[in-house]
């Protein structure tokens, strides 16, 4: 592949034909997996136990300390993904364009995985997280972006099936680990390591493609910075995918966010701690059953959006059910139906996402910018709900104005022109 692209400098940023095995499939998911651990064992475990620790000595509660460090480490994302994705694209090393990427990211992260267990503070936790989340952001923006440049149009559904199930066995095998060590130091060392092993397999078994210097574009700050800005008048099919893809995650986000506070509260849960992690054991469930099924239907009828369509239907259906029945029973089965209609769309939009790419060039950067709709909910969202909840009727309102995100998210991708 590398001498066929010294002979042919465009056949790097040609359209793949050819499949991927499932060796390339299973090692980039496995990459993927590594990743969301690096990030998970301290999301649901470490973090909180670190703010416990040191929130009376710094005059805030543990959930306030939580939310300023999360916080930080959610706007280094915002801009980390999209700018490592941009770099490595023009990336004309021997080793391809996104291996040293994945390489660096993963020990960057490692080893401020091990230097956040250190962290003697607010400041330096939030540090230490804000090192985590640069390093693993330009991992992932490496792994996403092999997906366009290798896995031909027809392939991209079961592909990211199975990335979408890695992330989802990324948070469980994070929390595993963070758990199982049985000290915050120990569990930082268990993600640090399993974040370094999980990359090796597609790094030393899979050659990347190379990017020869003279088909990168010469370097100008005033274009690297303005190209993160994609038109949707030009690009209108990339403007709606992304508007869609934010909507339903804003959705999701809202849904989850005072998961625990709606049991206690408007449901009255005698055990809402209990109560949560049955609706996220429930909601995995499905998310495991149909992320790959749908990836790879979606690749045998050649149609995206009628199933971006469905799951974002299916996921409004689901905050209607908590907005209209506050019961235990009603809860359990809008989780599943969450999980079913969030399993389906993050493989078949992932999908969606790619074959809406403008230019073969620019993958990196463009899946960078796309996966800012992932990660500004978790910002926007804390900001939209609150007032809601406090002003604007409750828990009941809140779960409305989810149901109607998420559906007005399902209806825009039928706007979407390029793709079927």
């Amino acid at each position: 592949m590398t001498e066929a692209t010294e002979r042919d400098p465009s056949a790097v940023l040609a359209e793949p034909v050819a499949r991927v095995g499932r060796g390339w499939t299973a090692a980039l998911s496995l990459a993927n997996w590594a990743i969301w651990v690096g990030w998970y064992g301290p999301l649901q475990i470490l973090l909180a136990a670190q703010a416990e620790d040191f929130a009376p000595g710094a005059g805030m509660s543990k959930e306030t300390m939580l939310a300023w460090v999360a916080g930080a480490g959610a706007v280094v994302s915002l801009f980390a993904t999209p700018v490592f994705g941009a770099l490595s694209d023009r990336t004309t090393s021997r080793w391809g364009r996104r291996t040293p990427w994945i390489v660096a990211g993963a020990v960057g992260g490692a080893l401020s995985l091990v230097l956040l267990a250190g962290a003697s503070g607010l400041w330096t936790l939030i540090a230490g997280w804000c090192l985590v989340q640069l390093a693993l952001n330009a991992s992932w923006a490496a792994v996403t972006a092999a997906v366009p440049d290798r896995v031909p149009r027809l392939q991209r559904g079961a592909v990211g099936g199975w990335l979408g199930a890695a992330q989802i066995l990324g948070v469980v095998g994070g929390t595993a680990l963070a758990t199982v060590g049985g000290s915050v130091g120990a569990g930082y060392a268990a993600c640090a390591l399993f974040t370094l092993a999980g990359v090796a397999p597609y790094v030393l078994g899979h050659r990347d493609l190379r990017l020869p210097p003279t088909a990168r574009p010469p370097w100008s700050w005033r274009r690297f910075l303005s190209s993160f800005w994609l038109s949707p008048r030009r690009h209108p099919d990339f403007g709606w995918a992304w508007l869609t893809r934010f909507l339903v995650n804003l959705s999701n986000s809202i849904g989850v966010l005072y998961l625990l506070y709606y049991l206690r509260d408007r449901v009255h849960h005698p055990d809402p701690e209990r109560g949560v992690l049955i609706l996220t054991a429930v909601n995995a469930g499905m998310l495991l059953a149909t992320v790959v099924v749908a990836g790879v239907w979606s690749d045998r009828e050649g149609r995206r959006k009628p199933f971006v369509t469905w799951s974002g239907l299916v996921m409004g259906v689901a905050a209607g059910v908590i907005a209209a029945w506050p019961t235990w029973p009603a809860t359990v089965v809008a989780a599943a139906l969450l999980g079913l209609g969030f399993g389906v769309f993050a493989s078949v939009d992932f999908a969606l996402m790619t074959d809406v790419l403008p230019e073969a060039r620019d993958h990196g950067k463009d899946l960078g910018v796309i996966n800012v709709a992932n990660s500004l909910p978790q910002v926007a969202a804390p900001v939209l709900a609150a007032p809601i909840v406090t002003y604007l009727g409750g828990y009941r309102t809140l779960y409305a104005v989810s149901a109607v995100i998420g559906l007005a998210g399902a209806v825009f991708v039928r706007r979407i022109r390029g793709v079927e």
